[in-house]
């Protein structure tokens, strides 16, 4: 944990919280990471920083803001809910004056689209116990961000980015991959944060496909996947049932054998599902 002088002559953030009583709430999903050579490090995936808006979520003390701000970062929206934050976060925007914006908010009540100019990208170290609905909201935007770099719990990135046929491929990977090309980056060990989570986390790139993976209804699709992986161990014909009594001529339409389980279906054969229902439905 890195705590020596920064180069842009603020106080080592360990400082800053004792300074501030910035005590982690566990009520916020609150975990600080210190150590700045990690904070640029993410940063850094986060792209070309010196163009459009980057937007971060749940700065705290302001340890990623400042890898940001550090690594070029020309105009960063901070969105803070915790008031106790707000003081430090006005230092840094003291030391990089006109670069920092802070808006005291829950980032859950806002549209995070909206905020400054694109191109925007999202990078951030977000809450855990509300980082994936927040996700979740700015995969149904693909066409608002140029890229999305967070970390979350390993096993969530891991969700992510799986393929078929991975024990962790379910709901979340077709509804990420779908309209997202995902890459887990790297692992961040617990004791990288204050206070140390009990999970290992890990960050994520997400940037928008020039059309997704196939044609589909959002609502559809998500009622598809909820379907299969509900009961992911029953093969399609009996686990489709709660979207089309008839299972298996819902399968043959999509032509798509009813014996197959769900973890083995590509997003494309997910989409082909969704169309089914959504003609089926049409012609009830």
């Amino acid at each position: 944990m890195s705590s020596g002088p920064a180069p842009d002559g603020l106080p080592p953030l360990a400082e800053t919280v004792r300074r501030h009583g910035l005590a982690a709430r566990k009520s916020l999903g609150q975990h600080f990471l210190f150590d700045l050579n990690l904070t640029r490090r993410i940063a850094r995936a986060g792209g070309d920083l010196a163009r459009g808006t980057t937007i971060e979520i749940g700065p705290g003390p302001g340890g990623l803001t400042r890898g940001l701000l550090a690594e070029g970062a020309m105009r960063v929206i901070a969105v803070e809910r915790d008031e106790r934050a707000l003081p430090a976060l006005a230092e840094i925007a003291a030391a990089y004056p006109g670069r920092l914006e802070v808006v005291a908010a829950d980032a859950l009540a806002i549209d995070v689209a909206t905020l400054g100019s694109a191109p925007r990208r999202v990078v951030a170290n977000l809450p855990y116990n509300v980082g994936t609905p927040m996700l979740l909201a700015w995969m149904a935007r693909p066409d608002a961000f140029e890229t999305i770099v967070v970390m979350l719990q390993k096993e969530v990135v891991e969700r992510l980015a799986a393929a078929p046929g991975d024990g962790a491929y379910g709901r979340l990977s077709v509804a990420a991959q779908w309209r997202w090309n995902v890459r887990r980056l790297f692992d961040v060990a617990p004791g990288a944060f204050s206070p140390p989570p009990a999970v290992v986390s890990a960050v994520a790139e997400l940037k928008p496909r020039a059309a997704p993976v196939a044609d589909a209804d959002p609502k559809v699709l998500e009622q598809v996947t909820a379907a299969a992986f509900g009961q992911r161990r029953k093969m399609l014909r009996q686990s489709l049932r709660a979207v089309d009594p008839d299972a298996i001529g819902l399968c043959a339409a999509a032509g798509i054998e009813p014996t197959r389980r769900a973890e083995t279906l590509s997003v494309a054969e997910f989409c082909a599902l969704a169309r089914a229902v959504s003609a089926r439905r049409a012609g009830a």
